[in-house]
């Protein structure tokens, strides 16, 4: 009884000790600096984008704008970090990225949406939005992309 008690006490510990260590991370960061935080998002993410053609640099490099930090999301019983990223602070609207690294930084994924420019402020632009998806997201991973996206205030 006591090893059962003791499992269960352990195995508590590492999953609270996991959700502080994802608490203490949640959006410390924002996607254009994450590649430079560590080397493994950046392997990660150059295996998602190394057979995509005609990619931005801004996507190739994350090196777009950020204006929000990134948080932790969790899809189908895996917890990933994720956030926007825009083209230039004025284009948010226009050419803007989702990514989604998962926790163990095996996974990458991304959602590249692209608004034709000059768009009547009357029209929607989910109804006019180009989505294009990078690291081959399933099904239920494009629908959290989405909801990231659906987030803005500003897309409707």
């Amino acid at each position: 009884m006591k090893g059962v008690i003791r499992s269960a006490l352990v195995a508590g510990l590492l999953m609270a000790g996991g959700s502080a260590a994802m608490a203490a991370n949640d959006g410390q960061v924002r996607a254009s600096e994450l590649l430079g935080t560590d080397p493994e998002y950046r392997e990660t993410w150059q295996d998602v984008v190394k057979k995509e053609e005609r990619l931005p640099d801004w996507v190739l490099n994350l090196s777009g704008v950020s204006e929000l930090q990134m948080s932790a999301v969790e899809e189908d019983g895996d917890k990933y970090l994720v956030g926007p990223l825009c083209e230039s602070a004025g284009k948010c609207l226009n050419k803007r990225l989702i990514v989604a690294f998962r926790w163990d930084k095996e996974k990458a994924y991304g959602m590249l949406v692209e608004v034709p420019e000059g768009l009547p402020g009357d029209k929607s632009p989910t109804r006019h939005a180009d989505y294009r998806w990078l690291g081959d997201p399933d099904e239920g991973m494009q629908a959290m992309l989405r909801e990231q996206l659906k987030r803005d205030p500003n897309w409707y």
